[in-house]
């Protein structure tokens, strides 16, 4: 229970020598003040912060304003810092006023009066001034207006004056501090402290958070409802019920022991509230419409001076009346009385200013409050029709940023008002909707503006062709590119037939068509149209207007996805001169042809020029804008993407991460801008080897796209399609494949067999199938999507060309590698006509054919190249960007082959520890460094070494990555060939038996990598002289290998001579001489006559790009044991199903 004020007697002072004396006031009763409640709780940095202040300059005037909303907890902190100031002793006196209005604080002060002056609040504050001491002097609830507080200030130069008031304007008297929520945690502590045995069950402190989050944590509402809850109810049932009937548990009469001044929250701001003038009401009226921050006077301003009346003209009286009530009337505004208002509702601390946007807000309560028991009929709609007429329908820098600051405000309002509003309103409306994402919203308001504008004004009014444009654009947006497409074309030959084939919206109409075909991969159709438009407006507008600029644009970005790079730079560059000379270097417009310029540059490979753009349109972006604008957003992506490619991946998840949180807050978790954060985050992960991380945001970001945009929506695909990459990546080949074919099937069904995002399908799904060891599979698709990209984009595009490298790299796989050297020379000769030597892709394909020569024996041809490759990226790339690493790991790779272990091992050191510098010590590639130099320490017979950095690696990998995953069967794979030259045979034996049953149930039992298992597990046989149980592996691996890879492929081979040599040990010289002949014959015919005898499989892989397509095999050895050449005895033939049985009888 809160205390009443009660009486003290005066306190005897003592004089300098310790005589004691009594003043000349006359003993008498005067205020306590009063106690905070028992349960009083938090708060504990403000009342820190009053004790600081008040401790500060010793006898001076010192005064604090407490200030804030009605019911926020003022007086009982100021009650709380009083209680522990008279612990502290801290003052020598502390009295206290009931400043609530001139009477009662006159009262309070005459008790200070001394017994021979008159009985006069003057008389009590002369008094207070004579007194030069460390006093207290606590005005509490000076919240009237009217009141001047200062003549209850005694006239002196010291003393200390703490004042509790819902009126901002006190502030002006000293230092101040506004009293808000509570923090959420002190409110829980505070409803369950109030509610007591009531609170039962072990989930009590979740349930009594989301109450007070509910409440909004409020201080007097928690109060409130924890009074009730203990009185009369049940913690539990407590949130349905206030949801239900919100409005009479903040009705409710005070329950007994909770509230100073025993009023409920909504009594307390109807106190307030009867106070207000007109104008006031209405504004607050208006606030509990809209979102309850960034309430700004200019939507007010725009509204009242739009010229564009409503149809509806009852409505148009309406919003008139409200609009002059708040400072409008007759399309003129008046600021000062605008001001006065707000300055009005702020005294009674019932809105607050920002004055940083010069914006206001109102607490989410009292909008409620406002909104349900004083809100006028069809305010939402007036509210929403204010706001639809301040909708600017022009596209300056001003006019985005002003609409973007409008979304909050429309989504509170539109689903209550979005079937019943005027057409021009709901046009507007659905611009800004469009504009921020709520693309099936904008949707329904544009098909209700279409159909009304072909009743009222006809098929081919341009309002309705306007109509039908916008509403293309949203269905551009949505990927539902067919319908964008047909009224795209109705709305041009309309504007042909209608206004001519050169009017300016006649062009528009052609430049959106050409927009839709390059979202369906028609891109010679756009350059067509683009083309066309950029002529024409060259001739009527002349070269350097705005709208021929912007033709000149959208000409370079579709030549971009053509690969035309050079064509699209020299367009780009001619833009941005001509845009910083007329605009300015900071113009939005300056700013996106600086963005669109650095993209091409990516493209290029131009990373350090993309990079001093991209930094200098985020810089300008930031001056301009604002830290969090969406344009300031996107160059902050774009930075983080070109930082990506550099390898510089903490720099890059940096910015992501900054730019996720900004739009998680700004936009909301499902905006399409915030999942495209989160998916670029995620890709982020993924090259820093965290494919958990990466696979938890892009299951959400999947969620998410399939409730916002639908299942088959191409940023749905687009979300599936990384998923799928992840999960290869993870080595789940399964739920890879599950979900490439879900979106192959949809793409094809949506887009076409020959759209670019369904080639790319075809091409992840080409790769998860060599995964998967099923190479006749990949190459099928690999060889369709080549001659479907050489049909759409001619030989030399990237993307054929990158096809190219894959189709080689299935090749190389299945041991093809003429077919694979044909056409890795193709590529490299046409990257480097194409991109130049030096392009990123150029040195890809340079590293791809190096790895070919590699697998055909040709080292000094590998080496020569690999050196190259080498030599250029530590030159574009530095020294430990991880393509220059991977340089250094392939050419180890080649001095290993040519038996050139030292070099070999320099490299792989320096790859090593260059890792850990930029990738950390458990990155993947960290991870295969080490594996790479323990193959090369173990080659040197340095067996305790490399066994060392084998046990290092399958920990590692058996944590990071799992038990199961390939990595991490290869690290196994590897050590076991350590212990097997250890002669640790049953060691060996042991880690390939458990690698021989993974891969099994992963993979199949005839998947490449489980027949290499078997070899591997039949050698550690041979070294046991356990030759018939090799010899029955062998004979398994020889038979699989024939029917999977065919006789002639470098496996089989393989196989067979390891056959061979084990009848050799056998003494069987006639079946081994048989078999080796078979091989050699089959060698020289494939391979040549100077082909080395082939003992190590140099594990190319091929890499998919993250978000779409696939790029070409990066040969990083992945130091996988390869099929080894060994002596063996004894005939068997067993299927390789029975092979498990035996092996399973056996034992170990």
């Amino acid at each position: 229970m809160v205390s009443k004020p009660g009486v003290i007697n005066h306190v005897t002072f003592h004089n300098a020598s310790g005589v004691a004396f009594k003043d000349d006031v006359k003993t008498k009763n005067r205020k306590l003040c009063p106690l905070p409640v028992p349960t009083f709780t938090g708060r504990q940095e403000t009342v820190n912060e009053l004790h600081q202040y008040f401790s500060r300059s010793q006898g001076s005037r010192k005064v604090f304003v407490l200030h804030g909303l009605g019911g926020s907890g003022k007086s009982q902190l100021a009650f709380k810092f009083v209680q522990e100031a008279q612990a502290s002793k801290c003052f020598s006196e502390i009295y206290f006023v009931d400043a609530t209005g001139e009477q009662t604080a006159e009262s309070d002060l005459k008790l200070l009066a001394p017994t021979t002056a008159e009985e006069t609040a003057e008389e009590g504050l002369r008094w207070l001034a004579s007194q030069q001491e460390e006093w207290l002097l606590v005005l509490d609830n000076a919240d009237d207006r009217k009141l001047d507080l200062s003549k209850f200030f005694p006239s002196c130069a010291f003393g200390n004056i703490l004042i509790t008031t819902r009126n901002k304007e006190v502030c002006f008297y000293g230092a101040h501090s506004r009293v808000s929520d509570m923090k959420p945690e002190d409110a829980k502590m505070l409803l369950l402290q109030l509610v007591g045995d009531k609170a039962v069950g072990q989930d009590k402190e979740q349930v009594a958070m989301a109450i007070v989050k509910e409440l909004r944590c409020f201080a007097l509402a928690v109060t409130q409802a924890g009074g009730y809850i203990h009185a009369c109810g049940n913690l539990n049932r407590y949130l349905a019920l206030y949801k239900s009937s919100r409005d009479n548990l903040l009705q409710h009469a005070e329950v007994q022991g909770q509230g100073q001044y025993g009023l409920a929250v909504y009594a307390t701001w109807n106190l307030s509230y009867q106070k207000l003038s007109p104008g006031s009401r209405t504004f607050l009226h208006i606030c509990s419409q809209l979102h309850h921050q960034n309430i700004k006077e200019e939507m007010f301003r725009k509204a009242t001076l739009c010229d564009k009346k409503l149809e509806d003209l009852e409505m148009q009286e309406k919003v008139n009346e409200l609009l002059t009530e708040i400072g409008g009337g007759n399309q003129s505004w008046n600021s000062w009385l605008f001001s006065e208002i707000t300055r009005e509702l702020q005294s009674y601390s019932l809105i607050e200013q920002n004055i940083v946007d010069d914006s206001y807000s109102v607490h989410s309560l009292i909008q409620y409050w406002s909104g349900t028991t004083i809100a006028t009929e069809d305010m939402a709609k007036l509210v929403l029709t204010i706001i639809g007429l301040s909708v600017p329908c022009t596209f300056e820098l001003g006019d985005y940023v002003y609409r973007h600051s409008l979304i909050y405000h429309i989504i509170q309002l539109f689903h209550k008002s979005k079937c019943d509003m005027d057409t021009s309103v709901a046009a507007k409306i659905a611009l800004v909707l469009s504009e921020e994402g709520h693309y099936k919203d904008a949707e329904c308001l544009e098909v209700a503006v279409l159909e009304a504008r072909k009743q009222v004004l006809g098929d081919e009014h341009p309002d309705t062709l306007t109509s039908m444009g916008n509403l293309a654009a949203t269905y551009r947006k949505q990927g539902q590119w067919s319908d964008a497409e047909t009224l795209e074309v109705a709305v041009l030959e309309a504007s042909k037939r209608a206004l001519g084939n050169e009017h300016p919206d006649t062009m528009r109409s052609m430049a959106n068509l050409a927009a839709t075909y390059c979202k369906q991969g028609r891109w010679s159709a756009a350059e067509s149209l683009d083309v066309a438009v950029l002529e024409t407006r060259k001739q009527l507008l002349g070269n350097e207007h705005p709208d021929t600029l912007t033709s000149m644009a959208s000409l370079a970005a579709t030549y971009r996805k053509q690969g035309r790079w050079s064509d699209a730079e020299s367009l780009e560059v001619t833009v941005l001169e001509a845009r910083k000379r007329l605009l300015g270097n900071e113009h939005p417009e300056t700013l996106a042809s600086m963005a669109n310029l650095a993209a091409t540059y990516c493209k290029q490979g131009r990373w350090s020029d993309a990079e001093t753009l991209e930094v200098a349109v985020l810089e300008a972006s930031k001056r301009a804008l604002g830290n969090e604008h969406p344009d300031t957003m996107r160059s902050m992506a774009n930075l983080a993407a070109t930082y990506r490619k550099q390898g510089r991946w903490s720099d890059a998840e940096s910015l992501e991460v900054t730019v996720l949180e900004a739009r998680k807050r700004l936009l909301g978790n499902e905006h399409p801008e915030t999942l495209a954060s989160m998916a670029n985050l995620a890709a982020t992960y993924c090259k820093q080897g965290r494919w958990c991380d990466a696979e938890t945001l892009e299951v959400a970001v999947l969620e998410a796209s399939k409730r916002a945009l639908g299942n088959e929506h191409p940023d749905t695909m687009r979300s599936m399609a990384n998923l799928a990459a992840t999960y290869r990546k993870q080595g789940r080949w399964s739920d890879s494949e599950s979900l490439e074919v879900t979106v192959l099937e949809a793409r094809k069904r949506l887009l076409g067999n020959e759209h670019p995002e369904t080639l790319a399908s075809m091409a992840n799904l080409a790769a998860t199938y060599c995964k998967q060891g099923r190479w006749c599979d990949a190459e099928t698709l690999e060889v369709a999507v080549l001659e479907a990209r050489k049909r759409l984009l001619g030989n030399e595009h990237p993307d054929t060309m990158r096809s190219m490298a894959n189709l080689a790299a299935t090749y190389c796989k299945q041991g093809r590698w003429s077919a694979a050297e044909s056409l890795e020379v193709a590529v490299l000769e046409a990257s480097k006509r194409a991109l130049g030597n030096e392009h990123p892709d150029t040195m890809r394909s340079m590293a791809n054919l190096a790895a070919t020569y590699r697998k055909q024996g040709r080292w000094s041809d590998s080496e020569s190249l690999e050196v190259t490759v080498l030599e250029a990226r530590k030159r574009l790339l530095g020294n430990e960007h991880p393509e220059t690493l991977a340089s250094m790991a392939n050419l180890a790779a080649t001095y290993c082959k040519q038996g050139r272990w030292s070099d070999a091992e320099t490299l792989e050191v320096a790859v090593l520890e260059a890792s850990k510098r930029a990738l950390g010590n458990e990155h993947p590639d960290t991870m295969r460094s080490m594996a790479n130099l323990a193959a090369t320490y173990r080659e040197q017979g340095q067996w305790s070494d490399a066994e060392s950095l084998e046990v290092f690696v399958l920990e590692v990998r058996k944590r990071v990555l799992g038990n199961g995953h390939p990595d991490t069967l290869r690290g196994m794979v590897n050590l076991a060939a350590t212990y097997r030259e250890q002669g640790r045979w049953r060691d060996a034996e042991s880690l390939q038996v458990d690698v021989l049953e993974a891969r099994k149930r992963v993979l199949g039992v005839e998947h490449p990598n489980m027949l290499l298992s078997m070899a591997h597990l039949a050698v550690t046989y041979c070294k046991q002289g356990r030759w018939s149980d090799a010899e029955t592996l062998q004979l398994a691996v020889l038979e699989a290998s024939k029917r999977v890879l065919g006789n002639e492929h470098p496996d089989t081979l393989r196989s067979m001579a390891n056959l061979a040599a084990n009848y050799r040990e056998q003494g069987r010289s006639s079946d081994a001489e048989s078999l080796e002949a078979t091989v050699f014959k089959a060698r020289k015919a494939v391979l040549g006559n100077e082909r080395p005898e082939d003992h190590e499989d140099a594990n190319t892989k091929s890499a998919p790009v993250h978000l779409a397509d696939l790029q070409a095999h990066s040969s990083i050895p992945a130091s996988d044991t390869p099929m080894p050449a060994c002596e063996h005895k004894q005939r068997a033939k067993f299927t390789i199903p029975r092979l498990f049985k035996s092996l399973r009888r056996s034992g170990r």
